[in-house]
């Protein structure tokens, strides 16, 4: 359910960047998403649709650039994409990890059309 409140951060920064910068509509939003970091991309966008109706979002593309969990094993060196359930190296099976990507979630960019 946090994903409602995560929409609304992500839909409180376009809108302002875009009263900020005369914008009349905004067409799209990209943002970047990794394995790891707990929100579901549909209820973003579910909610997306639900949030932007009458804002200068209103019918904006929403679209989710998934980044894959990988990890570096401490002990091999070996870095790998892995399943986000399994944290160990599938070289030399070592828990002693660190993630290297997938925890991401941030907007990456945002197309508009101004206000001239």
């Amino acid at each position: 359910m946090h994903e409602l409140s995560v929409t609304q951060g992500i839909l409180d920064i376009v809108i302002d960047e875009a009263q900020k910068h005369n914008v009349k509509h905004i067409s799209s939003i990209k943002l970047i998403v990794g394995n790891l970091c707990g929100v579901m991309p549909q209820l973003i966008q579910d909610y997306f649709d639900l949030l932007t109706v009458s804002t200068a979002a209103e019918g904006a593309k929403l679209i989710v650039e998934k980044v894959p969990a990988a990890i570096k094993c401490e002990e091999c060196g070996e870095e790998s994409i892995i399943d986000k359930f399994r944290l160990k190296c599938p070289q030399c099976d070592s828990i002693n990890v660190k993630i290297i990507t997938g925890k991401e979630f941030y907007i990456d960019s945002m197309e508009v059309e101004n206000g001239d």
